[in-house]
């Protein structure tokens, strides 16, 4: 059965420290990810935490993206929930990998809303291990 939506937990190493410290840069690759992923911005909320390291989310009509960043080990934990058809959130992981500089993604990617026989919603788990196999399973 059909899904009602798609989470991607993504897990981004060596990525570049420089951008992960960078509230505005960050910010600003959220917020192209979101439009990249064909997803309607509702708000945005990030905040710049010292010495180093931004945590924010974009609110979408389908639901959210968010990043928490650790630039001292070059690390960014990003989730990426989308309901509906029309937004396409493998296009927001593969562009956030690319504008942080990621050397290397590990991702699970819960199929959540599954409708049961008796009206229960429950989910499915997927996993890609590296950058490359995420590549192929999103554009299968």
């Amino acid at each position: 059965m059909k899904a009602l939506g798609r989470h991607i937990v993504a897990e981004l190493s060596h990525c570049n420290s420089e951008i992960l410290t960078d509230l505005d840069r960050v910010q600003a690759a959220m917020v192209q990810a979101a439009l990249v992923a064909r997803a309607e911005i509702r708000e945005l909320a990030f905040h710049r935490f010292y010495p180093t390291g931004v945590s924010g989310v974009v609110v979408l009509a389908e639901s959210h993206l968010a990043i928490h960043t650790w630039p001292d080990v070059g690390y960014a934990a990003i989730d990426v929930y989308t309901c509906g058809d029309t937004a396409e959130p493998w296009r927001a992981c593969r562009y956030l990998a690319e504008q942080f500089g990621c050397q290397n993604m590990h991702t699970t990617v819960m199929d959540r809303g599954i409708p049961s026989a008796n009206g229960e919603y429950g989910h499915r788990l997927t996993v890609a291990e590296n950058r490359e196999q995420l590549l192929a399973v999103s554009t299968a």
